[in-house]
This record gives structure tokens, sequence and C-alpha cells, in this order.
């Protein structure tokens, strides 16, 4: 069946659009001049040096801090200027999953997931329940875990909480800040393959704030690099070893980065072969 010409503009459309971001702290400028366009479907990383404003970014995006200029759009609207109850129809179209999963500590699993559902929805606590445990199940916790406490929990299966609890409101956009940091590596590789596997599942956009360079050769569509301020490149990691900016070459070329693609190019993931080093 072919799409409907409505439906095809709709997929062409950017969900996040950004122009001219400046957010300054003070004497600070972290961004100026930064454009982004996000697409719908795809599961883009943010990565930047300490201190680009890659946490910075997402916020801005979310609305937890006002930028000094610029426009954001998501879903086609600029947030900044609809009202509280409008703005908040909106805000429940996508999840966020800070780092260590941000849980509410006094809360159960399982009440950390009802909290957006009785946030956002009027619902009998029964539905709210089950919602909640389905929800568990889907970012692969057992549902033993609806008792437990954040505390009582590894960091890993924190995390999966954390996503659970964005998952609640059927988001359409997934927000992640550094998902894997503090994980160890097969840990974090569990966790790449439940954010791909839910990126299909759910039909998910995925934002992912990230220095993983494992993640990001694993499960990202394209990648943006936060330099000078703004948005320096943007394309599938394997074009960006090409580009010549020192920073990129350093990050993706260096040993790390031709670590991180030869181990997802033995898994079969990554067929292109490794390009040759420059004197290093």
């Amino acid at each position: 069946m072919v799409p409907a010409s409505g439906d095809l503009e709709r997929e062409r459309e950017p969900i996040i659009r950004v122009r001219g971001l400046l957010n300054r702290f003070g004497e600070q400028t972290v961004h100026e001049h930064l454009d982004l366009d996000v697409r719908r479907g795809e599961v883009i990383g943010i990565v930047g040096g300490s201190g680009s404003g890659k946490s910075v970014l997402l916020r801005s995006i979310v609305g937890l801090m006002t930028p000094s200029a610029g426009e954001i759009l998501v879903f086609g609207a600029n947030l900044s200027r609809l009202e509280d109850r409008e703005r908040r129809l909106y805000e429940r179209r996508w999840g966020i999953l800070f780092q260590d999963g941000a849980l509410f500590s006094s809360l159960t699993v399982q009440q950390n997931v009802e909290a957006p559902l009785k946030e956002h929805f009027d619902l009998p606590p029964a539905v709210v329940a089950d919602f909640a445990r389905l929800k568990v199940s889907l970012a692969g916790l057992p549902l033993s875990a609806c008792a437990k406490y954040p505390r009582e929990l590894s960091g890993g299966m924190r995390k999966r909480a954390g996503i659970a609890r964005a998952l609640a409101c059927d988001p359409e956009i997934l927000f992640l800040d550094e998902p894997t940091a503090g994980l160890d590596p097969i840990g974090a590789e569990a966790f790449d393959e439940l954010i791909a596997t839910l990126k299909v599942a759910l039909g998910l956009t995925v934002f992912l704030v990230t220095h993983d360079l494992d993640t990001l050769y694993r499960i990202t569509d394209r990648v943006a690099v936060l330099g000078e301020k703004r948005i320096i490149a943007i394309a599938p990691v394997a074009e960006l070893e090409d580009d010549p900016y020192p920073w990129i070459q350093a990050y993706f070329l260096g040993k790390r980065g031709r670590a991180a693609r030869r181990a997802v190019g033995a898994s079969g993931t990554l067929a292109a072969p490794l390009p040759a080093t420059k004197s290093s």
C-alpha cells in the first residue's frame, strides 16, 4: 500500500527541530547558533568533549531549562509558547532516562512507574497497576522487581526501572542521558540491545547523550558532534570517521574508537573494513 501524501510529509518532518539555540550561564556561553534536526524513528547519538553542553541540549529540548535565545520545536510545536495544560499533553509524548535512573528512592519500582500514569491520566488503580507491570516487563525486569526499592537494585536494574518509568505513557520519543554510564561491558551491551529492540518494537525516536563508543557503533543511525558551541558534524558514525575535524578524528579513530569498531564489526553488525590509522 502506498502511504498517503500526508503520512509521507509527516515522516519527512523532523520530530525535533532546533534553530539558533543560545545557552548562556552568566558570562559563559555553552551553545551559540546551534541547529539540529532529529528525524522521526531514528536513534541519534549526541557526543562532544567535556563542557560541550550535551546534557544542557537535552534539558533545553525537554524544557527543564530555558534557553537564552533560539527556537525549539518538538512535534512541530514551540512548547515554550504553550499554556501549561497544552504543554503537558505534549510532555507525555516523551520519556526521559537520566543517569542512574533518577528514581524516587521512597517508592517501589512499581510505584515509580505508576507515578507518570497517575500524573497524566485518570485511570482506575487496577489499570494503572497493570500498565506499570507491563512496562516493567518491557524493560526486561522480572515482575518480582516491582516490589523492590531502588536501593535494593543493581545499577543495571535501576536503569531498566528508569526505562520502564520513561515508557509509562507510551512515548514517541525516548531521551537517554548517559544510559550505560557505570555499567560493566556485559551490562552495557545488554542495555544497548534493549534500546534497539524497544526502538523497533515501539516505533520510538531515541535521543541519546553518550560518550560510550560501543553504543554509538552498535545502535545509532546518526551521531551529532557538539563542538565550538554548535553541531559541527552530523552523520552515520562510519562516515564521521572520515571527517577531518581534529576532535572527531581523535574520538573515533583513537585506540578506544577503533576497539569499539572492531568489537561491533566482529558481531556482524558492522561490515565495513577498519580504516587505516593515522600515525599516533
